[in-house]
Protein backbone atom coordinates (compact mmCIF):
# COMPACT_ATOMS: atom_id res chain seq x y z
CA UNK A 1 0.00 0.00 0.00
CA UNK A 2 1.02 3.33 -1.07
CA UNK A 3 1.82 5.92 2.36
CA UNK A 4 2.80 9.39 2.86
CA UNK A 5 3.76 10.96 6.07
CA UNK A 6 3.03 14.14 8.05
CA UNK A 7 4.33 17.21 6.41
CA UNK A 8 7.15 18.49 7.68
CA UNK A 9 7.48 21.50 5.76
CA UNK A 10 3.55 23.92 5.43
CA UNK A 11 3.82 25.42 2.30
CA UNK A 12 0.42 26.17 -0.41
CA UNK A 13 0.75 27.53 -4.13
CA UNK A 14 -0.69 31.14 -4.48
CA UNK A 15 -0.92 31.26 -8.17
CA UNK A 16 2.72 31.27 -9.50
CA UNK A 17 4.77 30.80 -6.07
CA UNK A 18 5.28 28.07 -4.27
CA UNK A 19 4.81 29.73 -0.40
CA UNK A 20 6.73 28.39 2.32
CA UNK A 21 6.63 28.86 6.77
CA UNK A 22 9.84 29.08 7.40
CA UNK A 23 10.48 26.43 9.58
CA UNK A 24 12.73 27.16 12.63
CA UNK A 25 15.44 24.71 11.52
CA UNK A 26 16.23 27.60 8.88
CA UNK A 27 16.99 30.37 11.18
CA UNK A 28 19.96 32.05 10.37
CA UNK A 29 19.88 30.45 6.79
CA UNK A 30 19.60 33.33 3.60
CA UNK A 31 17.39 32.60 1.26
CA UNK A 32 20.98 32.47 -1.25
CA UNK A 33 22.15 29.46 1.48
CA UNK A 34 19.18 27.68 1.16
CA UNK A 35 18.87 27.96 -2.53
CA UNK A 36 22.23 26.92 -3.63
CA UNK A 37 23.43 24.62 -0.52
CA UNK A 38 20.08 23.36 1.06
CA UNK A 39 18.03 22.60 -2.41
CA UNK A 40 21.33 22.79 -4.93
CA UNK A 41 19.53 24.52 -7.20
CA UNK A 42 20.75 25.31 -10.57
CA UNK A 43 22.83 28.49 -10.89
CA UNK A 44 21.03 29.59 -14.46
CA UNK A 45 17.92 29.50 -12.57
CA UNK A 46 18.80 31.72 -9.51
CA UNK A 47 19.96 34.04 -11.38
CA UNK A 48 17.27 34.36 -13.37
CA UNK A 49 14.95 34.80 -10.11
CA UNK A 50 17.21 37.01 -8.85
CA UNK A 51 17.57 39.28 -11.62
CA UNK A 52 13.71 39.84 -11.42
CA UNK A 53 13.11 39.73 -8.49
CA UNK A 54 10.36 37.80 -7.77
CA UNK A 55 11.50 35.88 -5.29
CA UNK A 56 9.48 37.78 -2.14
CA UNK A 57 9.83 37.11 2.04
CA UNK A 58 6.39 38.56 3.47
CA UNK A 59 5.31 39.93 0.37
CA UNK A 60 8.89 42.13 -0.32
CA UNK A 61 11.34 41.32 -2.52
CA UNK A 62 13.74 39.19 -0.81
CA UNK A 63 17.22 40.39 -0.09
CA UNK A 64 19.23 37.10 -0.64
CA UNK A 65 22.09 37.37 2.01
CA UNK A 66 19.63 38.60 5.02
CA UNK A 67 19.22 35.56 7.32
CA UNK A 68 15.67 33.94 7.26
CA UNK A 69 13.59 33.87 10.43
CA UNK A 70 11.16 31.42 11.46
CA UNK A 71 7.66 31.69 10.22
CA UNK A 72 8.66 34.07 7.68
CA UNK A 73 7.03 33.65 4.46
CA UNK A 74 9.27 32.96 1.38
CA UNK A 75 7.63 33.34 -2.18
CA UNK A 76 9.33 31.35 -4.74
CA UNK A 77 8.30 31.51 -8.39
CA UNK A 78 8.78 27.66 -9.16
CA UNK A 79 5.30 27.75 -11.29
CA UNK A 80 6.53 30.58 -13.73
CA UNK A 81 7.88 29.22 -16.62
CA UNK A 82 8.35 28.81 -20.43
CA UNK A 83 6.78 25.99 -22.26
CA UNK A 84 8.89 25.12 -25.07
CA UNK A 85 8.70 20.83 -26.87
CA UNK A 86 5.81 20.27 -24.87
CA UNK A 87 4.66 16.45 -25.81
CA UNK A 88 1.83 15.62 -27.99
CA UNK A 89 -1.32 14.55 -24.86
CA UNK A 90 -2.67 11.01 -26.00
CA UNK A 91 -5.18 9.11 -23.62
CA UNK A 92 -3.44 6.12 -22.68
CA UNK A 93 -5.63 5.45 -19.31
CA UNK A 94 -2.56 6.00 -17.30
CA UNK A 95 -2.82 5.20 -14.25
CA UNK A 96 -1.79 8.01 -11.79
CA UNK A 97 -0.40 6.69 -8.08
CA UNK A 98 0.46 9.54 -6.58
CA UNK A 99 0.45 13.71 -7.51
CA UNK A 100 0.91 16.69 -6.01
CA UNK A 101 1.89 20.34 -7.41
CA UNK A 102 5.03 19.55 -8.03
CA UNK A 103 5.55 16.29 -8.85
CA UNK A 104 3.78 12.72 -10.24
CA UNK A 105 4.19 9.16 -10.21
CA UNK A 106 2.38 6.88 -12.95
CA UNK A 107 2.01 3.28 -13.51
CA UNK A 108 3.54 2.59 -16.77
CA UNK A 109 2.72 -0.51 -18.82
CA UNK A 110 4.08 -3.14 -20.98
CA UNK A 111 5.14 -2.49 -24.65
CA UNK A 112 5.26 1.49 -23.74
CA UNK A 113 8.28 3.43 -24.23
CA UNK A 114 8.81 6.05 -21.46
CA UNK A 115 9.43 8.74 -23.66
CA UNK A 116 8.72 9.64 -27.33
CA UNK A 117 11.96 8.75 -29.52
CA UNK A 118 11.20 11.80 -31.78
CA UNK A 119 8.62 14.14 -32.43
CA UNK A 120 5.82 11.91 -34.28
CA UNK A 121 6.00 9.57 -31.43
CA UNK A 122 3.01 10.10 -29.42
CA UNK A 123 1.87 6.92 -27.85
CA UNK A 124 4.64 6.54 -24.76
CA UNK A 125 3.88 7.42 -20.74
CA UNK A 126 4.89 10.94 -21.19
CA UNK A 127 2.26 11.28 -23.89
CA UNK A 128 0.11 10.22 -21.59
CA UNK A 129 0.83 12.42 -18.55
CA UNK A 130 0.59 15.33 -20.74
CA UNK A 131 -3.23 14.14 -21.57
CA UNK A 132 -3.68 13.49 -17.80
CA UNK A 133 -2.52 17.17 -17.53
CA UNK A 134 -4.67 18.58 -20.02
CA UNK A 135 -7.31 16.94 -18.98
CA UNK A 136 -6.91 18.19 -15.49
CA UNK A 137 -6.53 21.81 -16.34
CA UNK A 138 -2.96 21.81 -15.16
CA UNK A 139 0.07 23.81 -16.59
CA UNK A 140 2.04 21.79 -19.97
CA UNK A 141 5.20 20.84 -18.51
CA UNK A 142 6.46 17.50 -17.53
CA UNK A 143 10.09 15.54 -17.34
CA UNK A 144 10.29 12.26 -16.80
CA UNK A 145 13.26 11.92 -13.91
CA UNK A 146 14.10 8.28 -14.81
CA UNK A 147 12.97 5.53 -17.59
CA UNK A 148 11.96 1.93 -17.67
CA UNK A 149 12.39 -0.64 -20.81
CA UNK A 150 9.37 -0.44 -23.09
CA UNK A 151 8.66 -4.02 -21.58
CA UNK A 152 9.23 -3.07 -18.05
CA UNK A 153 6.21 -1.68 -15.80
CA UNK A 154 5.75 0.10 -13.03
CA UNK A 155 6.54 3.59 -11.29
CA UNK A 156 8.01 6.42 -13.17
CA UNK A 157 8.44 9.60 -11.32
CA UNK A 158 8.03 12.18 -13.06
CA UNK A 159 8.36 16.67 -12.16
CA UNK A 160 6.08 19.21 -12.96
CA UNK A 161 8.15 22.12 -12.93
CA UNK A 162 11.81 23.09 -13.48
CA UNK A 163 12.82 23.27 -9.85
CA UNK A 164 11.54 20.12 -8.89
CA UNK A 165 12.68 18.78 -11.89
CA UNK A 166 16.82 19.67 -10.98
CA UNK A 167 16.05 18.56 -7.65
CA UNK A 168 14.93 15.34 -7.97
CA UNK A 169 17.31 14.44 -11.03
CA UNK A 170 20.20 15.66 -8.48
CA UNK A 171 18.41 13.22 -5.68
CA UNK A 172 18.47 10.37 -8.30
CA UNK A 173 22.42 11.01 -9.25
CA UNK A 174 22.85 10.76 -4.99
CA UNK A 175 20.78 7.59 -4.95
CA UNK A 176 18.72 9.31 -2.30
CA UNK A 177 15.53 8.10 -4.41
CA UNK A 178 15.01 4.16 -3.73
CA UNK A 179 13.35 2.29 -6.20
CA UNK A 180 12.51 -1.27 -5.59
CA UNK A 181 11.88 -3.55 -8.45
CA UNK A 182 10.40 -6.93 -8.34
CA UNK A 183 11.61 -10.14 -11.00
CA UNK A 184 10.86 -13.26 -11.89
CA UNK A 185 14.59 -15.22 -12.24
CA UNK A 186 14.84 -18.40 -14.42
CA UNK A 187 15.31 -21.58 -11.96
CA UNK A 188 15.81 -21.71 -8.84
CA UNK A 189 18.35 -18.94 -7.27
CA UNK A 190 19.63 -20.48 -4.03
CA UNK A 191 20.94 -17.73 -2.03
CA UNK A 192 18.58 -15.97 -0.35
CA UNK A 193 20.30 -12.34 -0.79
CA UNK A 194 23.31 -11.16 -2.91
CA UNK A 195 25.02 -8.81 -4.18
CA UNK A 196 26.07 -8.45 -8.12
CA UNK A 197 28.57 -6.12 -8.55
CA UNK A 198 29.74 -6.50 -12.38
CA UNK A 199 30.57 -3.63 -14.35
CA UNK A 200 28.10 -2.94 -17.45
CA UNK A 201 29.43 -2.31 -21.30
CA UNK A 202 27.88 -2.13 -24.61
CA UNK A 203 27.38 -5.39 -26.47
CA UNK A 204 29.72 -4.28 -29.79
CA UNK A 205 28.15 -6.75 -31.63
CA UNK A 206 23.91 -5.81 -30.71
CA UNK A 207 22.64 -2.61 -31.10
CA UNK A 208 20.77 -2.75 -28.27
CA UNK A 209 22.15 -5.46 -25.93
CA UNK A 210 24.11 -4.93 -22.80
CA UNK A 211 26.49 -6.91 -21.38
CA UNK A 212 29.31 -7.43 -18.11
CA UNK A 213 32.48 -6.01 -19.33
CA UNK A 214 35.72 -5.14 -17.12
CA UNK A 215 35.89 -1.81 -18.94
CA UNK A 216 31.98 -0.56 -18.47
CA UNK A 217 30.33 1.26 -16.31
CA UNK A 218 30.19 0.15 -12.09
CA UNK A 219 26.99 -1.59 -11.62
CA UNK A 220 25.50 -3.11 -8.18
CA UNK A 221 22.59 -5.03 -7.76
CA UNK A 222 20.76 -6.19 -4.15
CA UNK A 223 18.67 -8.87 -4.96
CA UNK A 224 16.37 -11.25 -2.18
CA UNK A 225 14.55 -14.06 -3.05
CA UNK A 226 11.14 -13.34 -1.81
CA UNK A 227 9.48 -16.73 -3.23
CA UNK A 228 10.01 -19.87 -5.22
CA UNK A 229 7.86 -21.00 -7.96
CA UNK A 230 8.70 -24.96 -8.54
CA UNK A 231 5.63 -26.07 -11.34
CA UNK A 232 7.28 -22.91 -13.76
CA UNK A 233 10.45 -22.92 -12.21
CA UNK A 234 11.13 -19.38 -11.75
CA UNK A 235 12.08 -17.28 -8.40
CA UNK A 236 10.21 -14.02 -7.45
CA UNK A 237 12.95 -12.03 -5.98
CA UNK A 238 12.92 -8.08 -5.19
CA UNK A 239 15.94 -5.68 -6.45
CA UNK A 240 17.42 -2.52 -5.55
CA UNK A 241 20.29 -1.15 -7.35
CA UNK A 242 23.54 1.58 -6.18
CA UNK A 243 23.71 2.88 -9.93
CA UNK A 244 21.36 2.76 -13.00
CA UNK A 245 22.79 1.52 -15.67
CA UNK A 246 20.65 0.46 -18.86
CA UNK A 247 19.23 -2.76 -18.75
CA UNK A 248 21.00 -3.21 -15.37
CA UNK A 249 19.10 -5.97 -13.68
CA UNK A 250 18.32 -8.35 -17.06
CA UNK A 251 21.97 -8.25 -17.51
CA UNK A 252 23.32 -8.94 -13.79
CA UNK A 253 20.75 -11.69 -13.39
CA UNK A 254 21.86 -13.33 -16.83
CA UNK A 255 25.00 -12.64 -15.68
CA UNK A 256 24.59 -15.02 -12.59
CA UNK A 257 23.14 -17.79 -14.60
CA UNK A 258 19.52 -16.63 -14.06
CA UNK A 259 17.95 -14.58 -16.76
CA UNK A 260 14.49 -12.83 -16.30
CA UNK A 261 11.85 -14.91 -17.20
CA UNK A 262 10.15 -13.94 -20.57
CA UNK A 263 13.57 -11.92 -21.15
CA UNK A 264 14.57 -13.84 -24.29
CA UNK A 265 17.09 -11.00 -25.47
CA UNK A 266 19.19 -12.02 -22.42
CA UNK A 267 18.79 -16.13 -22.42
CA UNK A 268 15.63 -15.91 -20.59
CA UNK A 269 12.63 -18.67 -21.91
CA UNK A 270 9.86 -17.18 -23.55
CA UNK A 271 7.82 -17.94 -20.50
CA UNK A 272 5.84 -14.86 -20.85
CA UNK A 273 5.16 -11.98 -23.70
CA UNK A 274 7.53 -9.78 -22.20
CA UNK A 275 10.65 -10.10 -19.24
CA UNK A 276 9.36 -10.60 -16.04
CA UNK A 277 10.13 -7.28 -14.49
CA UNK A 278 8.24 -4.52 -12.47
CA UNK A 279 9.12 -1.49 -10.88
CA UNK A 280 7.13 -2.39 -7.35
CA UNK A 281 7.83 0.77 -4.94
CA UNK A 282 9.80 3.92 -5.49
CA UNK A 283 10.51 5.77 -2.06
CA UNK A 284 12.32 9.26 -1.04
CA UNK A 285 11.85 12.31 1.10
CA UNK A 286 9.81 15.30 -0.74
CA UNK A 287 11.66 18.25 -1.71
CA UNK A 288 9.40 20.91 -0.37
CA UNK A 289 7.74 18.81 2.58
CA UNK A 290 9.93 16.62 3.40
CA UNK A 291 7.49 14.19 3.75
CA UNK A 292 8.73 10.49 3.44
CA UNK A 293 6.71 8.93 0.01
CA UNK A 294 6.52 5.25 0.02
CA UNK A 295 4.53 5.07 -3.28
CA UNK A 296 3.77 0.82 -4.61
CA UNK A 297 3.03 0.00 -8.35
CA UNK A 298 0.04 -2.18 -8.74
CA UNK A 299 0.89 -4.98 -10.99
CA UNK A 300 -0.46 -4.30 -14.37
CA UNK A 301 -0.61 -7.98 -16.75
CA UNK A 302 -3.75 -9.82 -17.94
CA UNK A 303 -3.21 -12.68 -16.64
CA UNK A 304 -1.32 -11.89 -14.15
CA UNK A 305 2.55 -12.56 -14.29
CA UNK A 306 3.57 -12.23 -10.50
CA UNK A 307 1.14 -14.46 -8.76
Amino acid sequence: MSKVVKKLLTNKRIQDNLVIIVPKKWNELTTEKLMKDYWKAPKKLLHEWRMSKKVTINGEIAQWTKPLQQDDLLGIPVFEFPITDYPVPKDLHIEILYEDDHLLIANKQACMDTHPANPEQNNTLLNGVAYHLAATNQQPFIKHIHRLDKDTTGAVLFAKNPFVGAILDRMLEERTITRTYVALAEGQVMNVQGRIDAKIGRDRHHATRRRVSPTGQTAVTHYKVLKFFPKKNVTMISCTLESGRTHQIRVHLSHIHHPLAGDTLYGGKKTFPRQALHARKIEFIHPFTEEKLSITAPYLDEPPIFT
